[in-house]
């Protein structure tokens, strides 16, 4: 079992930055690769950002490319989602998920989520 818990997100204006963080307990964090998606009002749940177990291999969707960083620290069993330029289009409620199945894209291969945590982007 892991447990999530995300943090950090709120409202900002078009432009800015927030950092959202999420942190692990349970089995063994640092074998496990971690993901971001987010989800609009009616609309599906999408992939933002993956990192492999290492951190070696990280992976964005195009919509979040160059101005998200997902990072983590296994130490705190905390994973990261650096978010800058922010539009209107980011605003969501964020999830992190832990330990894919297959394919890390496809939000139906998760069984750890976190309760997510709402970013509002005003313009």
């Amino acid at each position: 079992q892991v447990q999530l818990v995300e943090s950090g997100g709120g409202l900002v204006q078009a432009g800015g930055s927030l950092r959202l963080s999420c942190a692990a307990s349970g089995r063994t964090f640092s074998s496990l690769g971690m993901s971001w998606f987010r989800q609009a009002p009616g609309k599906e749940r999408e992939f933002a950002a993956m990192i492999n177990w290492s951190g070696s291999n990280r992976v964005y969707a195009d919509s979040v490319k160059g101005r998200f960083t997902i990072s983590r620290d296994n130490g705190p069993n905390t994973v990261y989602l650096q978010m800058n330029s922010l539009t209107p289009e980011d605003t969501a409620v964020y999830y992190c998920a832990a330990a894919p199945r297959g394919d890390y894209r496809d939000y139906r291969l998760y069984d750890y989520w976190g309760q997510g945590t709402q970013v509002t982007v005003s313009s």
